[in-house]
């Protein structure tokens, strides 16, 4: 996607189950499977769950802030410790750091990350959090929501389960945003490392009749 109609054509294709990958447009065509299901919140209609609640409280110490979407070596360190811990054999392990700045800074498209840290002394007057970089988030704006392109986080953290806390404050941001949908991705049905996804409703699944209420 580029050009002068990269964001609408974009939003076309967020809204017909493609995802972003730097500048390409994809959405799995295996022939015999049709297992990859676009996910998407209503976010106006969410209500956190008790456990949910508890992920939020869990958090609470930590404060996102929106930066553009540019590469920093501290962004890099952090994604490293986070494949390498999280997901090993993955597809991205063998990221370079020319690959990482790619997948952040390449985008035709309304992009920004979000970066969390610890709330600090100073924060309630600056809205910032302080020391370490906790979280990431890369997130495209289309005209009807958010979308969750990718994040990562410090795998230390993994007890107060801050991948569950990302959805839950980006539901937040979208609601504020004044926009209907966040974005989730794909969800495939009796996958262990999707079925967090399948714990955030409402939601809606895209189907050959359109998007529909899971």
């Amino acid at each position: 996607m580029s050009g002068d109609n990269a964001a609408s054509l974009n939003n076309f294709l967020a809204q017909n189950g493609f995802r972003r990958s730097q500048n390409i447009a994809y959405r799995p065509a295996c022939e015999e499977c049709q297992a990859c299901v676009s996910v998407r919140v209503p976010v106006d209609g969410f209500a956190p769950s008790r456990n949910m609640k508890r992920v939020l409280a869990d958090n609470s110490d930590l404060i996102g802030t929106i930066a553009p979407n540019s590469y920093t070596s501290e962004q890099y360190a952090l994604f490293r410790r986070y494949v390498e811990a999280r997901h090993p054999e993955g597809g991205m392990a063998e990221m370079s750091v020319l690959e990482y700045r790619a997948m952040i800074e390449e985008s035709a498209v309304e992009t920004f990350v979000v970066e969390y840290r610890r709330r600090g002394i100073d924060s309630a007057f600056t809205g910032r959090g302080e020391g370490d970089l906790l979280a990431v988030a890369l997130i495209d704006r289309i005209n009807d929501g958010l979308s969750m392109v990718y994040s990562f986080y410090d795998p230390t953290l993994a007890s107060k389960s801050p991948g569950t806390y990302l959805i839950l404050d980006h539901i937040t941001r979208t609601r504020k945003g004044g926009l209907p949908y966040l974005y989730l991705g794909y969800w495939v049905e009796g996958s262990g490392k999707m079925d967090y996804k399948k714990r955030f409703l409402p939601q809606e699944h895209l189907t050959q009749e359109g998007w529909k209420i899971r």
